[in-house]
């Protein structure tokens, strides 16, 4: 049997041996370019890298092993993107990679062979195995700048200051959620600024745990932050919140720029808590009695005339959670008139069962929260406030 195995092996080598040296190294390629800077990066700069692969062979099997990138953090960008080209007039297979490179470190570092692993098909139609590898490359970078602030390298940024509702508006006892937004082209998420304390003599305010993400792009990583606070005025009618400023690196014009989010008035709308007052004439009791009753049948068929043109049907149990919906919103309504938080938080947690999310809910709720626990709002109006969070649902 061993001799059997032996002379199997002996015929079977040559035959991979003819079939290795049959690859003619023109037509399998694989090279490593890095983009062209106008000038050395520094270290955490962003660095775009390509890898890309020309195959004049059929392939039926491969694998990309990358090199220990050593000083350097990386991200792939995306999929590899296999596509056809033309090559002296002959249909070639193409295989491209990107990547983001930040160097850790200073000095010259090397980047070492990419090795492209391939199952490749011979003139009998027989697998055999053949690796390619790219050329190493070297990466010159600069030492950070001599700077006290946070060292913040990106593309390019945009920031915006969004609320939930008009910040100088708010009735009595609303707060207002505030969401920055950092958008850093050329960046991790790690290296945006920490959150800044907001910070003001007058208001209350109420910090969330801020947001971090990434979304790869053909340019690179864009690193995305969201900055989230509920703020409301102490005691006074306004309040000002301080500015907010950061600085970041501009790779593209080489210079440090200076972001400042300018100060903003937070308020309660001057008659926040004035209802309108109607003049009516006076009306007989019984006919007064039968309008509010044909009234109220009135607005219940209507109701449920956009019930069933949003549902398309009408079910008992569409009719059940209509109900549902009208029975907790009145309870909130009473409990605001007592005076009631935990009443209003308990007919709110309630309704959220039945109701979808709403972007303005959560900066109200988070009031309430505040004045259940024990953490005293001086001026909080719970009618005002069940009143605002009704409009959520």
């Amino acid at each position: 049997m061993v001799r059997l195995l032996c002379f199997v092996l002996m015929l079977v080598s040559p035959l991979s041996a003819e079939a290795q040296s049959a690859v003619d190294p023109d037509d399998l390629i694989l090279k490593v370019e890095l983009e062209e800077l106008s000038t050395v990066p520094f270290e955490q700069e962003m660095i775009l890298l390509t890898i890309h692969g020309i195959y004049k062979r059929h392939i039926t099997l491969e694998k990309l092993e990358q090199p220990d990138l050593a000083g350097l953090n990386w991200m792939q960008l995306g999929e590899d993107h296999w596509y056809e080209s033309v090559v002296d007039g002959k249909t070639v297979k193409n295989m491209r990679r990107r990547m983001a490179l930040f160097p850790q470190e200073a000095g010259t570092l090397s980047i070492g062979a990419f090795r492209h692993n391939l199952t490749l098909l011979d003139e009998n139609n027989n697998w055999f195995e053949h690796t390619i590898q790219s050329e190493p490359v070297a990466l010159k970078v600069n030492p950070l700048p001599a700077t006290d602030a946070w060292w913040f390298p990106v593309r390019g940024l945009r920031v915006s200051d969004n609320w939930s509702n008009a910040p100088d508006q708010l009735a009595k006892g609303e707060g207002v959620l505030r969401v920055v937004r950092i958008s850093a082209l050329g960046a991790s998420f790690d290296m945006i600024p920490p959150m800044p304390e907001l910070t003001s003599p007058s208001a209350l305010i109420f910090a969330h745990p801020e947001k971090r993400l990434v979304d790869l792009t053909p340019n690179g990583p864009e690193a995305i932050a969201f900055w989230r606070w509920t703020i409301m005025p102490r005691n006074a009618v306004s309040a000002i919140l301080e500015p907010i400023e950061f600085s970041y690196f501009d790779t593209v014009e080489r210079k440090v720029r200076t972001v400042t989010i300018s100060a903003q008035r937070v308020a309660f709308s001057e008659n926040g808590n004035v209802q309108p007052v109607e003049k009516h004439h006076a009306v007989p009791a019984k006919l007064r009695s039968g309008t509010i009753l044909l009234s109220g049948a009135v607005a219940f068929v209507m109701s449920l005339a956009l019930l069933v043109g949003k549902e398309r049907r009408l079910s008992g149990v569409t009719l059940r959670i209509w109900m549902e919906r009208r029975r907790l919103l009145r309870q909130m309504r009473q409990s605001g008139d007592k005076g009631d938080f935990i009443g209003i938080r308990k007919a709110a947690a309630a309704l959220e069962k039945l109701v979808p999310e709403s972007a303005g809910r959560d900066a109200v709720l988070r009031v309430i929260d505040t004045e259940i626990h024990g953490r005293v709002l001086a001026g909080v109006n719970a009618r005002a406030i069940a009143r605002r969070l009704r409009e959520t649902f």
